[in-house]
């Protein structure tokens, strides 16, 4: 009699129940290979050191001095060409297939890829070398208003446009409705117009705004080493305010302005106070207390596109609104900081003014500010 033996089934690539092997893994099982003849971590010099070419890549190299040469304040501007390019691709064309890849020196960017993704970097390289060189102006208007219903009355002057970030609204006004919807605003007993800024910003570049201060609590209490008091608080701080970054790009007739705005706000709504009964060495109890901060935060980091002639208008939606005066600070924004009493619509104008030596204001202009990693990270927020 002929018994028939069962075959066992094929491994699951990387430890994986069978069902759950990548499909990467499915369509490739000839590419698994045993772990003695895996290749070593220092990779392999390819034969006759060729770039592959599977997808018609070619290797272009594109002159940035005409955009570079005139930022010798700047440190790396050429960065800024290579941000701008990754926000149009994405990053999966560069690290997934077809092979290609993409480096900048001051004066030059090389690029190793295929003719379509040549024809969007082309693009963006011509919107840094053909636009106008000289800082232009972005003027911010921040306010914050008690009742989301301001909206009843500036819907019908306003377009509103899509926006990814959760919380948040978008939209877009000529400058004639914009300044309708500000005396709106301006009316309202509930409203208060913060400040506004001019960031004058070489097309490309980044400018950063940030200001944070610590908030002081108690957060534990111990054991006094000297024994009287018998309890010592053990303090810590919690940072609050805001970090700002703006990055617009202009097309070379400057009719149309993309702008990348990453936001972060940290605001104490409040600290919250928790009793705890420590006991002492004759029976008594030590009565004291420790804080447990109540923090609100909002972040935003999109993208938008608008015709530069237009005003857009961002809704952060309603968040803490502080009833702390005092203090000053470009757009004022330590009044978006601290204990508050109720919560407020925060809105934020951005309008596109032109050239900066064309614009002169009376109002200040924004310093470059220093801002903390992670918001500063080398990665510049891109991953």
């Amino acid at each position: 009699m002929n018994v028939a033996h069962a075959q066992a089934p094929p491994p699951q690539g990387m430890g994986l129940p069978a069902g759950d092997t990548p499909p990467s893994l499915q369509q490739n099982p000839a590419s698994r290979q045993p772990a003695a003849a895996r290749p070593q971590a220092n990779g392999q010099v390819t034969g006759g050191g060729e770039l592959p070419r599977s997808a018609g890549q070619e290797h272009r190299v594109y002159d940035l001095s005409a955009y570079t040469r005139y930022l010798t304040q700047h440190d790396r501007p050429e960065q800024a060409v290579i941000d701008w390019i990754l926000r149009e691709t994405g990053t999966d064309v560069w690290f997934t297939e077809p092979f290609g890849f993409m480096s900048a020196t001051r004066d030059e960017l090389s690029v190793y890829h295929t003719p379509e993704v040549h024809q969007v970097v082309a693009g963006i390289v011509d919107r840094f070398i053909a636009g106008d060189i000289q800082p232009q102006v972005l003027h911010l208007r921040l306010m914050t208003v008690g009742n989301p219903n301001w909206r009843a009355r500036a819907h019908m002057l306003m377009t509103h446009v899509p926006v990814d970030s959760p919380g948040v609204q978008a939209w877009l006004l000529s400058k004639e409705n914009a300044a309708v919807v500000l005396n709106m605003l301006r009316q309202r007993t509930d409203a208060r117009e913060v400040q506004g800024v001019d960031l004058p910003i070489f097309n490309g570049q980044t400018e950063k705004l940030s200001r944070t201060r610590g908030r002081n609590y108690v957060r534990n209490v111990r054991e006094s080493p000297q024994g009287w008091p018998p309890y010592e608080p053990e303090t810590g701080e919690v940072q609050e305010g805001y970090r700002l970054s703006l990055s617009p790009l202009l097309t070379t007739n400057n009719s149309i302005i993309d702008v990348m705005i990453k936001a972060e706000i940290d605001q104490v709504d409040k600290f919250n106070s928790v009793e705890l009964e420590l006991p002492l060495r004759n029976q008594q109890v030590h009565r004291t207390k420790i804080d447990v901060p109540q923090v609100v935060s909002w972040r935003l980091h999109e993208r938008f596109r608008w015709e530069s002639d237009k005003v857009l208008l961002l809704s952060c939606g309603v968040v803490a609104s502080p009833e702390r005066q005092g203090g000053s600070s470009i757009m004022n924004l330590d009044m978006l900081t601290g204990n508050t009493s109720g919560r407020a619509d925060a809105l934020m104008f951005v309008e596109f003014r032109g050239r900066a030596s064309e614009n002169l204001t009376t109002n200040p202009i924004a310093p470059r500010t220093a801002t903390a990693i992670p918001f500063d990270a080398p990665h510049r927020g891109r991953y």
